[in-house]
């Protein structure tokens, strides 16, 4: 136990997330809505320096997987460098980073080269307009020429992920189904999350993952894909002629809280256990004067004993969940 992070209902946690930045050049509006953002100041965003030392603690502590997210991540200058970084920790088994798309055309093979394993991107909408309208500028064709760059480049999988939202792009489903399948794309289609302005105004206004699923397999029929490990937050299925997969991540209707292994950590060098958490702890300041990597794992282990047993209930009430932070500024 000396070694891992157990909170005190038996979860192991062995994921983090890690935000490099709050910035992002995408307006989606259950992330960053079409306002005034006020970002952080540059010198309270953690340098790659500063965020390898804190991954490394992590990993003595048991952390296996790394998934580096924002604001975008492709928006830090020289990404490809972190990853490097990353890559090289000994311990990790399995490092991704999830993208909004815009910059993965001219990336990819950074990225690839510097020993990235896995890439999501984010795509809620195969229209041009409706793109225009959700993103707050024109960009479907780079996220489009991105996605297959990827490809391109050997990452396989490339994932998917497209939020669901009542009014919006619902009328979307099996056109994205269809899409992924013809590219060998793994889509997951995500519950809209009463995280900040992403607050769900009434129940009516969620799409239950068991509704997409439905409207998808009256096209395409689908088999359960079997054991996907308890942790895993998406529900996978595959295509019963064999062509792939889809998953659905239902944190409203089907809370993973029981299993969840994960911890994050902000731009700003805060860390907490969940979207939905009220509470988080500063390394940032430890670090930065000079705390020792077992003060810094103190940190850790305390951060993780606060975790409660889960989201589930205020996920219900669709009261947005805030603590000061949206949804930008906690990472995705």
């Amino acid at each position: 136990m000396k070694n891992r992070l157990v909170d005190t209902f038996g979860r192991v946690h062995r994921s983090l997330r890690l935000s490099v930045t709050d910035r992002c050049n995408l307006r989606c509006p259950y992330c960053m809505p079409a306002r005034e953002a006020v970002f952080l100041p540059r010198r309270e965003i953690l340098a790659y320096e500063e965020l390898e030392k804190l991954v490394r603690v992590g990993v003595r502590l048991g952390i296996r997987r790394v998934r580096v997210t924002g604001g975008e991540p492709l928006l830090r200058r020289d990404i490809s460098r972190l990853v490097g970084r990353l890559a090289g920790i000994d311990g990790i088994q399995d490092l991704g980073l999830t993208t909004n798309g815009f910059r993965l055309k001219e990336l990819s093979g950074d990225l690839r080269d510097a020993g990235l394993g896995r890439i999501t991107v984010s795509l809620d909408t195969l229209r041009r307009d409706r793109f225009r309208s959700l993103a707050g500028l024109e960009g479907l064709d780079r996220v489009r020429e991105g996605i297959e760059e990827a490809r391109a480049t050997g990452f396989s999988p490339v994932k998917v992920n497209t939020v669901l939202m009542r009014g919006v792009n619902e009328d979307e489903i099996l056109d994205l189904a269809a899409w992924a399948r013809d590219w060998g794309l793994q889509l997951r289609f995500i519950e809209r999350m009463p995280v900040g302005d992403g607050s769900i105004p009434n129940p009516g206004a969620l799409i239950p993952g068991r509704e997409a699923r439905a409207r998808i397999e009256r096209r395409f029929p689908l088999i359960p894909a079997g054991d996907t490990g308890a942790a895993t937050p998406a529900r996978m299925f595959r295509y019963a002629d064999g062509r792939g997969e889809i998953g659905f991540i239902n944190p409203v209707t089907e809370p993973f809280c029981a299993a969840c292994d994960r911890v994050r950590i902000t731009a700003d060098g805060k860390i907490r256990n969940c979207l939905f958490d009220l509470g988080e702890l500063d390394l940032r300041d430890p670090l930065r004067t000079g705390a020792s990597p077992e003060a810094l794992e103190k940190i850790w282990r305390r951060s993780v004993r606060n975790k409660g047993p889960g989201g589930r209930v205020r996920l219900r009430t669709g009261i947005p969940v805030t603590n000061g932070r949206e949804m930008w500024q906690i990472g995705g």
